[in-house]
C-alpha cells in the first residue's frame, strides 16, 4: 500500500509541474512579440547547426586542454615504459615524450594535427598547470631529502659534492666565453649568460639518481650511502646557488641583485627559525597517527604556496620556495610519507607530463641544422661529462675511494634528468638562453642522463664486480631451494606456511628465500629502512612460530614482474611461489571489455599475443602482473589463490591430462614433510591407464597408505571441499577445468596451480 502511494505522488508531483513548466513556456512565447530575437544563421538544416556546435564545442579552451591532457599522459606512458624495458629510467621516456609532442617530430610532419592540438593561445594554459605540477613535485623532492644524513657524512660528501658543482660551473663560464657572441640573446650580459651556462652544467638529478641506487641494490652500501648524501648535498647547494643566480639576472649586475639575495637570506631564516619550528609541533601532534585530518593537511599545503609565493615575489623563482617548504617539513618518516603520497599521483602522474610536453614545445631539434651546431653540441655534451663525471671521480678518489666507486659516484653525479630541464625553461623564461641554447643543453640533459645505466655496467664490467650486496648461502647442489615473493603481508604468510609443509623435515637440505620488491618511484630515501623493517615483520614472526629459517630480500624496482623472475631464474632456485592478485572486475561484462582493451593499450600484452604466449592465460583469472611473471620465468613456478590459508593437512589434486604428472613430485613432499592427506581426482581415469602416474601412485600408496585415497566422481559436494585446505593442480589442468564452468569452482578452497 506505502508503494502505491509513493508511485501516485510520484506522477502527481512530477506529471503537475511539468504541465505546470509546459505553460508557463508557453505563455512565455507571446513576450518574444516585444523583443527583438536574434537566431544563429542556419540555412545548414539541423545536421549542420549539430556540426557546427560541435565544432565549437571541439575548439573551447576547456576541450583542447583536456584533449592535450589526455594526448600527453598516454603518450608519457608509452616512452616510459618503452625506455623502462631498455633498462632507463622512465622519466627519459617521458622527456622524449615531450619532444615528440613537440615542433621537432609532430610539428614537423603533422603541423595540421599539431597546430589544432596545440594551438598558440592554449599554451598559457598548459604553462600554468606545468609550473603548478613542478612546485608540487620540488616541493616533494624537498621532502625526501633526508638532512640526517647530511650531519652523519658531511665530511666526504661534501668533498665531493662541491667539487662536482665547481669544476663543471667554472667550464661553463669558460664554455660560454667561447660561445657568448654566437649563441648569447641580444642584450643579455655575459655575466649571466655566463652563470646561467655555469649553473646548468653543474646540476645534478637527485630523484633520478635516488632512483638508479635503489634499483641497483646499492643503497644499504657504504658506496649508496656516500653517493645519495653527496647528491643531497648537490641539491642544496645548487638550488641555493640558482637562486642567487636568477636574482643578478634580473637585477643585472651583481651589485643590485644583494638587495634580492638578502631579502633571500631573510626568506631561509624565517622559514628554519619560524615557519619549521610550528610546523615540527604539527608533526609531533599528529605524526603517529595512520591519516591526516584535513585542516593539517590545508596548514601544510598553505605554507607551500605561501613559500612559493614569497620566493616568486622576491625574485628568486616560486620553486625554490617549494623545495624549501619540503625541506623543513617535520622529520616524522611517517608523517613525510603520507603527505608524499598525497601529492606525488596527482603532480608526477597528471601535471609533471605536461611540464615535459611543454619543454618538447619549446625543444625544436631542426634549429641544430648544420654540421656546426652539431659541432657544438658535443662540445657542450663533452665538457658536461668531463666536468661533472671527471670532476666528482677524481674528489671521490682524492677523499679516499677506490677507483670503482670512484667512477660509480661520477657516473651518477653525471646524471641530469628532469632538474636540468627546470634549470633550462627558467633560463629560456629569463630570456638568458635562446631556443637554439635551450634545444642543445636539453640534449645534453638526455645523453648525459641517458649515459648513466651503461657507464655503470661499463664500470662492473671493467673491475668485474656487481652492484649491491649479493646474498650469499651455503653452496650444496642438492639443496632444495624455494622463492617466495609477496606483495601483501597475509599472502606472503601463506605462502610462507605452504613452502614450509613442502620441506619441514628437510631443513638441512632445503632452503626458502622470502622476497618483497616495492616500485622504486614509491621509495624515498629517508624510509627505506623502515619501509622494509615493516614490509618483513609480520614474515619474520610467522617463520619464528613455523620454526623456519628464511632469507630475505628487499628490493626496489621500476619493473616488479620482469625483477621477480630475474631473481628467480638467475638464483637457481627449483620453485617460485606467488600470490595471485585477482580483478574485481572478474567475471563480469566489464571485465570483459577491460581485458580487450588492456590487449589493445598494454604494450606487454601485445608482444604476448605476437609471440604465442597469450594462449597461456586465456579463461584464467590472472591478472596482468601474474600474466607477466609466469610467461618471463624459466623455471617451476606455483601460483596461491589464497582463501586464509592456515594449513596444509588435507589436500585434493585433479587430474584431468598425462601431463599432471609432475604435480606427484608436489605429493611426494607434502606427505613425506607435513603428513598431509591426499585426495586424488580421477576423472578421466589416467591414474589407472598412464603408466607413469599409475606407478608414481602405487609407489606412494606402498609407501604411505593412509594418506593417499582416490575418487572418480565429477560432481564434487560442498562437504568435502569445506574438508579441504588445498587444491593443488596444473596450469593446464586449472584452464580446463575454469573452460568447464564447474559449478564446485565457487566454493573451492585455497589453489596453488603449479607450472613447471
Amino acid at each position: 500500500m506505502k508503494n502505491y502511494k509513493n508511485t501516485v505522488f510520484y506522477l502527481i508531483v512530477t506529471g503537475g509541474f511539468t504541465a505546470l513548466m509546459y505553460w508557463i513556456i508557453t505563455k512565455g512565447k507571446r513576450l518574444e512579440v516585444a523583443e527583438t530575437i536574434v537566431t544563429p544563421e542556419s540555412g545548414k538544416g539541423s545536421w549542420g547547426d549539430f556540426l557546427t556546435s560541435m565544432q565549437h564545442n571541439f575548439q573551447d579552451p576547456l576541450a583542447i586542454l583536456l584533449a592535450q591532457i589526455i594526448t600527453i599522459i598516454l603518450v608519457a606512458r608509452v616512452f616510459g615504459w618503452i625506455f623502462k624495458k631498455i633498462g632507463q629510467p622512465s622519466v627519459i621516456g617521458e622527456i622524449i615524450a615531450g619532444i615528440v609532442l613537440g615542433p621537432s617530430l609532430l610539428g614537423m610532419y603533422f603541423p595540421e594535427f599539431s597546430l589544432a592540438l596545440f594551438p598558440a593561445e592554449s599554451l598559457g594554459n598548459l604553462k600554468f598547470l606545468s609550473q603548478i605540477g613542478l612546485i608540487l613535485f620540488m616541493f616533494v623532492i624537498g621532502m625526501e631529502l633526508d638532512l640526517k644524513v647530511l650531519k652523519n657524512k658531511a665530511n666526504e660528501a661534501v668533498v665531493i659534492s662541491h667539487a662536482s658543482i665547481v669544476i663543471p660551473f667554472a667550464l661553463g663560464i669558460g664554455l660560454a666565453y667561447f660561445v657568448y657572441n654566437r649563441f648569447a640573446p641580444e642584450g643579455v650580459k655575459f655575466l649571466s649568460f655566463s652563470l646561467f651556462m655555469g649553473i646548468a652544467l653543474s646540476i645534478t638529478a637527485f630523484p633520478v639518481l635516488a632512483r638508479i641506487v635503489q634499483e641497483r641494490g646499492i643503497h644499504k652500501t657504504k658506496l649508496g650511502a656516500i653517493v645519495i648524501t653527496c647528491a643531497a648535498a648537490d641539491d642544496i647547494t645548487a638550488w641555493c646557488i640558482l637562486a642567487v643566480v636568477i636574482a643578478i639576472v634580473k637585477a643585472g649586475t651583481f651589485v643590485s641583485s644583494l638587495y634580492i639575495i638578502m631579502l633571500a637570506v631573510l626568506y631561509v631564516i624565517a622559514m628554519i627559525y619560524i615557519v619549521k619550528p610550528f610546523l615540527k609541533r604539527i608533526g609531533d601532534l599528529y605524526g603517529s597517527k595512520d591519516t591526516i585530518i584535513k585542516p593539517v593537511v590545508a596548514i601544510f599545503f598553505l605554507v607551500l604556496i605561501i613559500s612559493s609565493y614569497a620566493t616568486e615575489v622576491i625574485g628568486i623563482h616560486a620553486l625554490f620556495g617549494a623545495f624549501m617548504a619540503g625541506a623543513i617539513m617535520p622529520d616524522v618518516p611517517k608523517f613525510r610519507t603520507i603527505f608524499i603520497e598525497k601529492v606525488e599521483d596527482v603532480a608526477l602522474i597528471l601535471l609533471l607530463p605536461l611540464f615535459f610536453v611543454f619543454t618538447g614545445l619549446k625543444t625544436e631539434i631542426g634549429l641544430i641544422n648544420d654540421p656546426y651546431l652539431w659541432k657544438v653540441t658535443g662540445f657542450i655534451i663533452l665538457v658536461a661529462v668531463v666536468g661533472k663525471f671527471l670532476g666528482s671521480a677524481l674528489a671521490a678518489k682524492f677523499v679516499g675511494q677506490s677507483w670503482r666507486d670512484s667512477l660509480t659516484i661520477g657516473a651518477l653525479m653525471n646524471t641530469r634528468g628532469l632538474m636540468e630541464l627546470i634549470v633550462l625553461n627558467i633560463g629560456l623564461e629569463l630570456k638568458v638562453l635562446t631556443p637554439e641554447v635551450f634545444t642543445m643543453m636539453v640534449i645534453m640533459a638526455l645523453v648525459t642522463t641517458f649515459m648513466t645505466g651503461p657507464a655503470l655496467d661499463l664500470i662492473n664490467y671493467i673491475f668485474k664486480t656487481k652492484d649491491g650486496v649479493e646474498i650469499i648461502e651455503p653452496t650444496n647442489q642438492n639443496k632444495y631451494r624455494i622463492l617466495i615473493s609477496f606483495g601483501n603481508n597475509e599472502k606472503g604468510k601463506s605462502l610462507l606456511r605452504l613452502a614450509n609443509s613442502l620441506i619441514k623435515k628437510q631443513k638441512n637440505t632445503s632452503s626458502i628465500t622470502v622476497m618483497h620488491l616495492s616500485l622504486s618511484d614509491e621509495m624515498h630515501t629517508f624510509n627505506m629502512d623502515d619501509k622494509e623493517k615493516n614490509s618483513f615483520y609480520p614474515i619474520v614472526e610467522e617463520s619464528q612460530l613455523l620454526k623456519q629459517d628464511i632469507t630475505t630480500i628487499f628490493k626496489a624496482t621500476m619493473d616488479i614482474e620482469t625483477e621477480i623472475a630475474d631473481v628467480a631464474n638467475q638464483g637457481d632456485y627449483d620453485l617460485l611461489l606467488i600470490g595471485l592478485g585477482k580483478s574485481i572486475f572478474e567475471g563480469t561484462i566489464l571485465g570483459k571489455v577491460i581485458g580487450f582493451t588492456t590487449r589493445i593499450i598494454n604494450p606487454d600484452r601485445l608482444i604476448d599475443k605476437f609471440t604465442g604466449k597469450e594462449g597461456l592465460f586465456e579463461n584464467s583469472p590472472f591478472d596482468e602482473r601474474t600474466r607477466q611473471i609466469i610467461s618471463k620465468t624459466k623455471m617451476p613456478i606455483g601460483i596461491l589463490i589464497d582463501k586464509d590459508l592456515q594449513q596444509v593437512k588435507h589436500v585434493f589434486i585433479p587430474i584431468f591430462s598425462p601431463e599432471d604428472s609432475f604435480v606427484i613430485d608436489y605429493i611426494q613432499k607434502l606427505i613425506y614433510n607435513n603428513n598431509t592427506k591426499i585426495v586424488i581426482l580421477d576423472v578421466n581415469g589416467f591414474v589407472t591407464t598412464n603408466f607413469v602416474i599409475k606407478s608414481a601412485i602405487d609407489s606412494l600408496e606402498q609407501k604411505y597408505p593412509n594418506n593417499i585415497s582416490l575418487i572418480t566422481d565429477k560432481t564434487i559436494k560442498k562437504e568435502f571441499l569445506d574438508q579441504q585446505d588445498l587444491m593443488l593442480i596444473s596450469l593446464e589442468s586449472w584452464k580446463q577445468l575454469v573452460d568447464s564452468r564447474s559449478v564446485w569452482l565457487s566454493d573451492v578452497p585455497s589453489v596453488l596451480i603449479l607450472k613447471q
